[in-house]
């Protein structure tokens, strides 16, 4: 969007939609090292047990996957079994409930999601190259508040699927 975007807080707010939309498709961006688009729909689900296991006492399941990605249980599943064939993902017994499976990431899932984060970072820095510093930490720090906004929403029970 150039300076000659949108002119009212009503077409501002409009935009960010399509906005949104559009980032998804530029993600594959070429910078150093680029990630392929079959890993980088893998990383949606090692994101997510990278993050939920940051906390001792999470366990991730396949189930937990599929509800954190609002995707039916089958394909969570899909995905699941795929980052397991690609040495991304090991199932693991619970340590909290034998008979339960729970998700570990594997070295090599470790090592895709560094990449992945440094990828992301780099990604950012080309498409923000032109911003003075100040905008580039500003537009970081509210993209991060509104992340925070959404998983506050989403524990609560109270954000919107789609």
């Amino acid at each position: 969007m150039s300076d000659s975007g949108p002119a009212t807080a009503d077409e501002l707010l409009n935009a960010v939609g399509p906005a949104f939309s559009k980032l998804r498709r530029t993600s594959l961006l070429e910078v150093e090292n680029p990630i392929s688009a079959k890993d980088l729909s893998r990383t949606l689900v090692l994101n997510i047990v990278l993050e939920h296991t940051r906390d001792a006492e999470a366990e991730v399941t396949v189930g937990m996957v599929a509800e954190v990605l609002g995707v039916d249980p089958s394909v969570g599943s899909r995905m699941v079994s795929d980052n397991i064939k690609a040495g991304y993902l090991r199932r693991a017994a619970s340590q909290r409930d034998g008979r339960r499976t729970v998700l570990e990431l594997t070295p090599e899932g470790t090592e895709l999601m560094e990449r992945f984060r440094r990828h992301q970072r780099e990604a950012f820095e080309y498409i923000t190259a032109d911003w003075p510093e100040r905008d580039r930490l500003e537009f970081a720090r509210l993209m991060l508040r509104y992340v925070d906004s959404l998983a506050s929403l989403r524990e609560r029970g109270l954000a919107r699927d789609g």
